[in-house]
């Protein structure tokens, strides 16, 4: 068997992935409060961006701890169709989620039905990237730890919906991103902690890109794309601050319009 290490540069992979998770989970949050207060297609724009920041925080938060992932005896390889791939699933799936209940006539059965969809399709993203290593030897997983994985996944999924659907607060969205980081890491760890790596040592080059090579540069592009869209997110305004700016215009343009008429109005005199 050859060791693992899950955290070869110490704790900057494992705190590096959590904040990259929190701050997927604080966009998908806030965009999906935002979509519920929306309609018609500014809603599914919400929705589609929060599906993607979501899934795009979990991706990154798994490879990143990947990158402090080491076997003894053996390099790691990445098979890059299948680490895109995985991806996309996260994203794919989390939007099934996200959509369930951003247009689920009955929220109950939609937080329950997003919440299994998307718990299953964060664990799908993890164990379809675990199949993209490439390394010489067989690995192996302890079904019992992968079960309790999964189940992690959905429950932390659940309860992040859930906090979409009745947190408003930006302070209570902050606690509940942090919590969901907490909880996506913890899937994460849990499911490597199932894994276990028979070694066979080789000559041969392996197949697929070293992490340096692949994940290191997309997971640099993603965080990048997850800051840019907290800053758009930051700046957009918010249903209620849209209603004030129209009734302010609205209030505006009635007092000029009223000052124009009695301008226009002849005095009556004897």
């Amino acid at each position: 068997m050859g060791h693992l290490d899950h955290a070869a540069y110490g704790w900057l992979t494992p705190a590096l992935s959590y904040v990259m998770a929190s701050i997927g989970a604080a966009l998908g949050l806030r965009c999906t409060v935002r979509a519920l207060a929306a309609t018609g297609s500014s809603r599914r724009n919400w929705l589609l961006t929060a599906a993607s920041a979501i899934g795009t925080g979990i991706w990154t938060m798994h490879f990143v701890a990947m990158l402090g992932f080491d076997v003894t005896g053996t390099e790691i390889h990445y098979n890059v169709p299948l680490t895109i791939l995985s991806l996309l699933v996260a994203m794919l799936v989390v939007g099934a989620g996200v959509f369930a209940v951003g247009y689920g006539k009955d929220r109950g059965r939609a937080l329950v039905l997003g919440g299994l969809t998307t718990g299953l399709g964060v664990a799908s993203m993890h164990y379809l990237g675990m199949a993209a290593l490439r390394l010489h030897g067989e690995i192996a997983y302890d079904a019992l730890t992968v079960g309790l994985s999964v189940a992690i996944a959905v429950v932390a999924a659940t309860a992040a919906l859930w906090a979409a659907l009745n947190i408003k607060s930006p302070v209570a969205v902050a606690v509940a991103s942090l919590v969901m980081g907490a909880a996506v890491s913890s899937m994460h760890y849990t499911g490597m902690m199932a894994v276990s790596v028979a070694v066979a040592p080789s000559d041969a080059a392996l197949p697929g890109a070293t992490a340096m090579q692949f994940i290191f540069p997309l997971a640099v592009g993603l965080g990048s794309y997850l800051f840019i869209t907290a800053a758009f997110v930051a700046l957009s305004p918010t249903a209620d601050e849209r209603a004030a700016s129209a009734s302010a215009q609205y209030l505006g343009d009635h007092a000029a319009a009223t000052r124009r008429t009695d301008g226009l109005v002849e005095p009556v005199g004897p």
